[in-house]
């Protein structure tokens, strides 16, 4: 039963990253603005405001994308490689600084 619990609490993690990135694109490109493409010269004709309000959902669509990367990198890719280099030969753990 832990096990299971754990697995829907990963499942909804990645859920709810790939929803807030998803949410984002859709403020900034869609709802923000009130268009599908970006500004380019039309932004010198929008107030200030609006340009702010796409700029702090895009700086929250990019926390969303490196949280998503990170939690996936600490839970899939790691442990992934972690367990192939202990199937091939023995593992450990040290760092090369050359």
């Amino acid at each position: 039963m832990k096990g299971k619990l754990w697995k829907i609490i990963h499942r909804l993690l990645i859920f709810n990253f790939v929803v807030q990135v998803l949410y984002g694109f859709y403020m900034v490109f869609f709802v923000i603005g009130g268009s599908r493409y970006p500004l380019f010269m039309r932004a010198t004709q929008i107030p200030v405001e609006v340009i702010l309000q796409r700029r702090l959902y895009a700086i929250e669509t990019w926390l969303a994308m490196v949280g998503l990367a990170l939690y996936l990198a600490i839970t899939e890719v790691i442990p992934r490689k972690i367990h192939l280099q202990q199937r091939e030969g023995g593992f450990t753990l040290s760092f090369r600084w050359d």
